[in-house]
């Protein structure tokens, strides 16, 4: 063994074809039957063939990397992020795809610098605010986008998520359906509420409309301390508070926590609902009635979107996940 690349006419001498051959097998741009397509395979597999991406770059105009663009910005949680992120990458290496991790928050000029650069194919767009600055320049982009989050006017977009809208008054539901008269929503940290990024507007939005005059709604900070003293003045203000609804998966332990310090006990005294994904709920103690954000379902969607506009076939504007409710320990 060398550390000498292996050539593509080396494998096709190996498997018995022609160079042509070997090529379609790799492209899939044309039909090639199973046995010879099993036997070029098996020759790249034992001459450890890997394709010259700059070559095929050239050949195809395509670069084969899409950008996923999440900017690390103040409240934000990573783990639940970097759930969205492994899933884009996981369908992008479906696809054939590598993955152009842009996390500084450089709003229209990173997209522009990037496109310029022929570096991708297109783009995954995450953290989506309602006035987004960069939703003008995709719409003019070469490059085809997909974002996970809604502005507040997607025209022109190819958008995906989780309806937050409906999440939030699927909760109120939920717990008016046991006999709940007073609700409160604990939402995200100040800063992304007044960064107006989507998916926390919305959720409040189905908050405050289904709950009425009967919830009240809140951001939600990240440190224990912060979220005691919110607690404490949200029962000292409702001390006929009986339901919560928390959307910030940072806190979610801590909501626990400061309502065992004011002796309330969960589910006999106050039922809590959390919007967080799966595994945040099942680890809290008592386990939390809650609707899942579908991290992996929306990612591997975004990127079947963005593979399906890559190859000219049409799709939707937009794609609205339905919440789903699971019930747990936490409400009664």
């Amino acid at each position: 063994m060398t550390n000498r690349a292996v050539t593509i006419a080396e494998v096709a001498r190996h498997a018995g074809v022609a160079v042509s051959t070997v090529s379609y097998v790799l492209s899939g741009k044309r039909a090639i039957s199973e046995t010879t397509r099993a036997r070029v395979l098996r020759s790249i597999g034992e001459l450890g063939y890997h394709p010259n991406a700059g070559a095929r770059a050239l050949a195809s105009r395509r670069s084969n990397v899409i950008a996923l663009v999440l900017p690390l910005r103040a409240g934000m949680h990573l783990p639940v992020l970097m759930q969205f992120a492994s899933s884009v990458v996981a369908m992008a290496r479906r696809h054939d795809h590598d993955v152009l991790l842009m996390t500084a928050d450089e709003g229209p000029d990173g997209l522009r610098r990037v496109a310029a650069s022929s570096m991708v194919d297109g783009m995954v767009l995450m953290d989506v605010e309602l006035d987004d600055p960069r939703v003008p320049l995709l719409r003019g982009l070469e490059e085809p986008s997909v974002l996970i989050g809604f502005p507040a006017d997607p025209s022109g977009l190819t958008c995906v998520d989780l309806d937050f809208a409906r999440a939030g008054a699927l909760c109120v539901e939920h717990l008016t359906s046991l006999g709940h008269r007073r609700l409160a929503l604990l939402g995200a940290p100040s800063v992304v509420y007044e960064r107006g990024t989507g998916y926390a507007r919305r959720t409040r939005e189905g908050f405050v409309e289904a709950a009425g005059e009967a919830g009240v709604a809140l951001p939600c900070e990240e440190t224990f301390d912060e979220v005691a003293a919110t607690v404490k003045d949200l029962f000292a203000q409702h001390p006929d508070l009986t339901g919560l609804v928390v959307h910030n998966e940072a806190s979610v332990g801590h909501v626990l926590g400061a309502l065992r310090l004011l002796g309330r006990r969960v589910p006999d005294e106050v039922s809590v609902v959390a919007i967080c994904p799966d595994d945040v709920a099942e680890r809290a103690s008592p386990p939390l009635t809650s609707v899942l954000i579908p991290a992996e379902d929306v990612g591997n969607r975004a990127v079947e979107l963005l593979m399906a506009k890559l190859e000219g076939r049409p799709v939707p504007d937009a794609t609205l996940l339905e919440p789903r409710l699971a019930i747990r320990a936490s409400t009664r």
